[in-house]
């Protein structure tokens, strides 16, 4: 038997398990989604893949029940967690009359469900910080309980929205967490190229927050870290900066082709750190998970993507009589 080190997080081994489902299901999606691409069935993937452990670890240690979420593009384990079904990621992927995110109306990874508290994000990158530090301030002025979660890539911490966004959250002292996902590349863009700073939770101390860094690669890091933050957060203490260093095993999205940029030594090493391999080593190790019970996950998994892609695939697509619905003229 190995290190039990859920446990002394006051996670169960079933707490445990579904984590690693919810990581699982998110990784499975994301594979069926590039497949549905490359036979030009969905016009376009922007990718988890590698990131799930720091994504699923995050929202376990929030409260599905109160808490706020702004999500980024990448973050399928975030809103798996929060209550989006594998059929609303298909519809969204298909662009359907059904997707809850948009209606059809948005590329994929564009989230946003009102009665999942996940808040609508837009293309531009960084804009749901300060979106989610405006959630954050509302709990405040209202006095109620809740916290707001937000996540970006290393790339995003360079953008104004960012720093003014922490800057706001840090003088008023509000009940935001922010989680960067740092996979070291801004789409092409080395981090050595684009941040000059030991690292981007350095950054918290300019915002008068406590900044971490930890192992993106491990819920459990990812976990106790958040939970720490939220804490702080729903004790009147103000914001946490989070930075989660994990990597991502595919190109950017696919319109884009990282054997331009990445070599095969950087990809090879990038899977050695995949976090689904790591975490099944650690509940197995724990003899939480034998290979009989992640292969009947496997299959039940593989299961629900299969009804929900048939679904979303014969699904309506929007009626060109709602093409005017929700946009307003001054």
């Amino acid at each position: 038997m190995g290190e039990n080190r859920h446990s002394s997080l006051g996670l169960t081994d079933k707490d445990v398990i579904n984590m690693y489902r919810t990581m699982l299901l998110a990784r499975k999606i994301d594979e069926r989604m590039w497949l549905l691409n490359r036979a030009g069935k969905i016009p376009f993937v922007i990718s988890c893949q590698g990131q799930e452990a720091a994504q699923v670890g995050a929202a376990f240690a929030l409260n599905v029940e109160k808490d706020y979420v702004a999500p980024y593009y990448r973050d399928m384990g975030v809103v798996l967690h929060f209550g989006m079904t594998t059929k609303d990621l298909m519809l969204s992927g298909f662009a359907k009359a059904e997707d809850p995110n948009s209606g059809g109306r948005q590329m994929p990874g564009h989230f946003g469900d009102k009665k999942n508290r996940i808040i609508t994000g837009s293309s531009p990158v960084t804009t749901q910080l300060p979106h989610a530090v405006g959630f954050a301030l509302a709990a405040k002025l209202k006095n109620e309980d809740f916290v707001t979660f937000t996540t970006l890539g290393d790339g995003s911490t360079n953008q104004g929205d960012f720093h003014e966004g922490l800057n706001f959250a840090g003088v008023h002292k509000l009940p935001v967490i922010t989680l960067v996902q740092n996979n070291k590349l801004a789409i092409s863009v080395p981090y050595e190229k684009q941040v000059a700073s030991e690292n981007i939770a350095v950054r918290a101390q300019s915002y008068g927050m406590p900044g971490i860094v930890v192992n993106g690669n491990d819920p459990l890091d990812v976990y106790k870290a958040v939970k720490d933050a939220r804490e702080r957060a729903a004790n009147n203490e103000g914001p946490s900066l989070i930075e989660a260093v994990t990597v991502r095993l595919t190109a950017h999205s696919s319109d884009d082709n990282d054997r331009t940029y990445r070599t095969n030594e950087e990809l090879e090493e990038a899977r050695k750190n995949d976090c689904i391999s790591l975490f099944s080593t650690y509940l197995k190790q724990c003899g939480v998970l034998t290979d009989e019970l992640e292969e009947k996950m496997n299959n039940e998994i593989a299961d629900e993507i299969n009804e929900a892609t048939d679904y979303a695939e014969q699904a309506a697509f929007a009626s060109p009589d709602t093409l005017l619905d929700y946009v307003y003229e001054k």
